[in-house]
């Protein structure tokens, strides 16, 4: 029997964003500009790639402009329309009612507080998470993270978690995977260790921001105690999961960059703007200049 298909996916945005203020002292960390689209933007992108159909942000205090961006802007299209301008660049920014739905995270308790927070919307369904800071691009011809992991769900089912393979000096800085069998990009997934010594790590294969969970992943969070840095934590969820159900980890096919740190929103910024045919030149030969 075929697995129930992946049609919602949980968004957790409702961080502070300390690392980037006073930038994000009033605009949410996730609405800042990659070249001209925000970052929550290419992770929705992604999910509709998927054929994922209802966006849920866990959303807190201030981030309203979040789903504000989903919205249209009457306004604003109306004046674009009644001065001749072309209105589809905004079409990636509209959504189809209903399938934008916003639920807060009242305390920061982690994310696997804030995977469960929306527990009531996702009901009895598999569902992805999308951590949007971050920002995982396809290869060129290639498709999404999140539909190479949809593909593979829909043979294996179960849970699934996105992987990427890095030096073995950097695991120190990452959950890693403690993987069983591998079939191409697909591997099993025996035990998850959060950020490990070099010389006791598992493997090079670190958890990279996205994720396929059956429900009853939030029945584990309800009764979870807190975990690392007295917060609620995702990782120890999952863990209990395995064995449980069957747990696949998916070698992303692709790029990934950091979008929580200065230096990788940096470099995500740089990447696409070089890869972008109406501007890479341009960008390139500007920063050659600088380099100089």
């Amino acid at each position: 029997m075929s697995p129930k298909p992946i049609r919602k996916a949980v968004f957790p945005v409702a961080g502070l964003g300390t690392r980037f203020l006073p930038a994000t002292k009033v605009v949410p960390k996730e609405l800042l500009p990659v070249v001209d689209r925000p970052l929550i933007q290419y992770a929705v992108d992604e999910a509709r790639e998927a054929g994922i159909e209802q966006m849920i942000f866990v959303t807190g205090r201030g981030k309203t402009g979040i789903v504000e961006h989903f919205d249209i802007a009457f306004e604003l299209e109306q004046t674009m329309s009644e001065r001749g301008k072309d209105l589809s660049v905004l079409e990636c920014t509209r959504a189809t009612p209903g399938d934008v739905i916003a639920v807060r995270q009242q305390v920061p308790l982690g994310l696997g507080h804030a995977i469960w927070c929306a527990r009531a919307i996702v009901g009895d369904e598999p569902f992805a998470i999308f951590l949007p800071d971050e920002l995982m691009v396809a290869r060129e011809g290639g498709t999404g993270c999140m539909k190479q992991m949809v593909e593979a769900y829909n043979d294996v089912g179960g849970n699934l978690i996105s992987v990427l393979e890095v030096p073995m000096e950097q695991v120190s800085s990452y959950g890693v995977i403690d993987p069983g069998k591998t079939d191409g990009a697909l591997t099993e997934v025996l035990g998850l260790v959060e950020k490990p010594p070099v010389d006791e790590a598992p493997s090079n294969k670190i958890v990279s921001g996205r994720y396929i969970l059956q429900p009853e992943v939030m029945r584990v969070l309800e009764n979870q105690g807190k975990g690392a840095g007295g917060e609620i934590q995702l990782t120890d969820a999952m863990a209990k999961m395995i064995g449980q159900q069957p747990f696949h980890a998916v070698t992303f096919d692709g790029a990934r960059y950091d979008c929580g740190s200065k230096v990788g929103f940096v470099e995500a910024t740089l990447a696409i703007a070089l890869s972008r045919p109406d501007m890479g030149a341009d960008v390139r030969a500007i920063a050659l200049d600088l380099l100089k």
